[in-house]
C-alpha cells in the first residue's frame, strides 16, 4: 500500500493519529484524511488524469490523496504558472478536469471537480496496480517546453522506502517544511513520505526561519535559500537544535551555509541528490559522514557510474569529473507522449543519463559539479566544473551568492564567468575575487570575469537559471 499509514483498518481498530497533517492552520487526523480523501476519490474515480493547482492548502492535500486512493493520475500544476505554461501543461498532459480549484485564466477550458474539506466517505477502494501512473510531474522547462515525467506507484514506494532506511525515518518523527507541493521535494518526499512512514507533517505555508523555529519537528526539509535565511537568523537556527535531521536538497548547499547551520544547530545538514525523473538516488545517511559540498552515497537499490564524453569510464578518485548515470527501482517510466526524448536519456545498457556532472571518491561519496549543458566548462583545453569555482568564491567572507557559467570565447572556447551577489556593505573588487579563486584552485580555473549583481535569477524551487545568465554574459 503506497500510503501505508492511511490504512482504514488501523483507524477501525482505534489507532488514529490526531495530527497526521497540519497545513494552512488546518489539522487533519488520520481518520479525517481517509474520510475526506475517500470522498474526493468518489468524485474523481471515473477520470483517467486530472490537474491539481498545487498551492500549499488543505484542498491540495486532499486532492492528491484522493487521486492516489482512486488510482487516478494527478498532474500537479505550479500555482504561479503563466498562461502559456498552464495551457501547455493542460494540453500536453491530457488532463480531463481541474480537481479542487482552477486558475482564473489558463487558455484551456476544463470542468472543475470540487474538493469539500468537511465531506466524508468510508467507501473502500482496491489498491491500484503498482505499475499504475501516480503522477505526471512537469520539468522546469529550461531546455524547451516542460516535459511530463511519468512516475508509477511502485517507483514512489521504492524511493520513499530507500530514504526511510537512509535517514532512519520512522513514525516517531515529525516532519516540518514549507516547500511547494508540485515537485518531488515538497510533494513526494514532503507529503507522501510522512503518509507512508506514519510520521506527522507540519507544512508551514512559507518556509520562513520563524515558522520553522515554532514548528517543533524532528526532521526539517529545505532548499539552500531556506537554509541560508535560517543561517542568518541565529535565534531561529538555534531553535532547531532539538531536531534529529536537517535535510537540504533541490540545489547545492553552499559550504559556508552548511558550516554555519552546523555551528548554530549542532547538526551537520543531510544533503541528497535527485531529480524529477529519478527521485532521490544519492544521499548522506543519518548514521554516516556528512561532508560539506558532497551529497553522499547511493541509497538502497541504486547504482551509479561516471562516463566521459566518449562513453569511457571516469576514475572514482574524488577529482575526475564525468557525466553521472544512475539506475534503480525509483526511476521514471518516461516522458509523457515523447518516445524520442525518453530514448535519448537512456543508454543502450539501461542506465539513465542524468545530464549532471559529478565526481565520486574511492568511498563512493558523490560531489555534484552541475549540469553538463551549463556547468561543464571547457576552457583552453581544460574541463572545469562550475561548482568547484562557486564553492571557492562562496568561501570569501564578502560573497553571499554566486553562479558560475562558461561564456563563449574566441580564444579559449569558453571563459569562466562568475555572477556574484555581495553581502551588505561589502567592499571587494572583482579582481580581488578572481585572485581569491586563483589561490584556492588551479590558476586555469579562475574566473576571467566577475560580474556583481543584486540577485540571481531562480525558479520556484530555488535553482539558479543559468541559461538567463548565459545570455547576459554574451
Amino acid at each position: 500500500m503506497l500510503l501505508s499509514s492511511l490504512n482504514p483498518h488501523a483507524v477501525a481498530q482505534g489507532a488514529d493519529i490526531p495530527d497526521a497533517v497540519t497545513i494552512a492552520d488546518t489539522t487533519f487526523s488520520r481518520s479525517d484524511l481517509i474520510g475526506a480523501a475517500t470522498s474526493v476519490a468518489e468524485r474523481v474515480a471515473r477520470a483517467d488524469r486530472v490537474a491539481i493547482l498545487a498551492a500549499p492548502t488543505p484542498t491540495t492535500v486532499l486532492a492528491v490523496i484522493g487521486c492516489l486512493i482512486a488510482g487516478v493520475t494527478a498532474v500537479p500544476v505550479p500555482p504561479d504558472s503563466g498562461t502559456a505554461e498552464l495551457a501547455h501543461i493542460l494540453r500536453d498532459s491530457g488532463a480531463q478536469a481541474w480537481l479542487g480549484v482552477a486558475p482564473g485564466e489558463c487558455g484551456v477550458e476544463l470542468p472543475v471537480i470540487p474538493v469539500r474539506l468537511h465531506a466524508r466517505s468510508w467507501h473502500s477502494y482496491p489498491e491500484p496496480a503498482p505499475e499504475a501512473a501516480a503522477f505526471v510531474l512537469y520539468t522546469s522547462g529550461t531546455t524547451g517546453p516542460p516535459k511530463g515525467v511519468v512516475l508509477r506507484r511502485s517507483a514512489i514506494m521504492a524511493g520513499l522506502d530507500a530514504l526511510a532506511e537512509a535517514w532512519a525515518w520512522t513514525a516517531n518523527d515529525v516532519l516540518v517544511h514549507g516547500l511547494p507541493l508540485f515537485h518531488v521535494h515538497g510533494l513526494i518526499l514532503g507529503l507522501l513520505g510522512p503518509l507512508r512512514v506514519g510520521s506527522p507533517l507540519v507544512h508551514t505555508g512559507k518556509p520562513t526561519p520563524q515558522a520553522y523555529a515554532r514548528a517543533g519537528g524532528s526532521m526539517y526539509f529545505g532548499v539552500p535559500t531556506v537554509w541560508s535565511r535560517i543561517a542568518e537568523d541565529p535565534e531561529s537556527a538555534r531553535a532547531l537544535s532539538s531536531a534529529r535531521l536537517l535535510v537540504s536538497g533541490s540545489a547545492p548547499l553552499p559550504v559556508p551555509v552548511f558550516e554555519r547551520i552546523a555551528e548554530l544547530t549542532g547538526h551537520a545538514p543531510v544533503e541528497r541528490y535527485g531529480m524529477s525523473e529519478t527521485m532521490i538516488t544519492v544521499s548522506t545517511r543519518a548514521d554516516g559522514e556528512r561532508r560539506p559540498g558532497w551529497v553522499g552515497v547511493p541509497v538502497a537499490g541504486v547504482a551509479t557510474r561516471l562516463r566521459d564524453e566518449h562513453g569511457g569510464d571516469v576514475a572514482h578518485d574524488g577529482e575526475s569529473i564525468g557525466g553521472l548515470q544512475v539506475r534503480g527501482p525509483m526511476l521514471f517510466d518516461g516522458y509523457l507522449g515523447r518516445a524520442e526524448a525518453t530514448a535519448d536519456v537512456w543508454t543502450e545498457d539501461g542506465w539513465f543519463k542524468t545530464g549532471d556532472v559529478a565526481a565520486i571518491d574511492a568511498d563512493g561519496f558523490h560531489r555534484i559539479v552541475g549540469r553538463e549543458s551549463t556547468d561543464l566548462i571547457k576552457s583552453g583545453g581544460y574541463r572545469i566544473g562550475a561548482g568547484e569555482v562557486e564553492t571557492a568564491l562562496l568561501g570569501h567572507p564578502q560573497v553571499a551568492e554566486v553562479a558560475v557559467i562558461g561564456a563563449p570565447d574566441p580564444d579559449l572556447g569558453q571563459r569562466v564567468v562568475a555572477f556574484v551577489v555581495l553581502r551588505p556593505a561589502a567592499d571587494v573588487a572583482p579582481e580581488q575575487l578572481i585572485e581569491h579563486v586563483a589561490t584556492q584552485l588551479s590558476v586555469h580555473k579562475r574566473p576571467r570575469e566577475v560580474i556583481v549583481v543584486d540577485e540571481l535569477p531562480r525558479n520556484a524551487m530555488g535553482k539558479v537559471q543559468k541559461k538567463r545568465l548565459g545570455r547576459a554574459a554574451q
